[in-house]
């Protein structure tokens, strides 16, 4: 099973606010290669949920609950979207400082390409934060 991890601005779009709607469209992504890791997205991966910019940490984890369709806000180009729901929030936050001091995530898209919003991640990786976020997968 593929993992990726999206990020989000917490003031735009936070954890607590998608974990209360139950269910969100991942829209609004115009990066090609962002767009492309949505559209291999499959229907039960797990998604790591980032706060970026102002908190830098990992938050959470979702699953993908509908693979890629166009992208409703775009107005113009080729853009798709998924459909995320939240799986549950991890029981320890996982900050950018912890994930770069990690010898095992050294080689994380995250640090490697910091402006993508959409990314995958080898299942070390994903099972390495995880375990730094003191959370088990569903």
């Amino acid at each position: 099973m593929p993992y990726w991890l999206v990020k989000q601005e917490p003031e735009a779009y936070s954890w607590a606010t998608f974990a209360q709607e139950g269910r969100t469209a991942w829209t609004g992504v115009r990066n090609f290669q962002a767009r492309n890791n949505l559209r291999q997205m499959k229907k039960g991966d797990l998604v790591l949920f980032y706060h970026s910019v102002s908190e830098k940490q990992v938050v959470g984890l979702a699953r993908v609950a509908r693979e890629a369709y166009p992208d409703p806000t775009a107005t113009e180009g080729d853009w798709s979207c998924v459909d995320l729901v939240p799986a549950k929030a991890l029981n320890q936050p996982v900050g950018l400082d912890a994930i770069k001091a990690d010898a095992k995530l050294k080689d994380l898209p995250l640090l490697k390409q910091s402006r993508l919003s959409v990314m995958p991640l080898a299942q070390p990786a994903f099972e390495r934060l995880l375990e730094l976020g003191r959370t088990t997968a569903p």
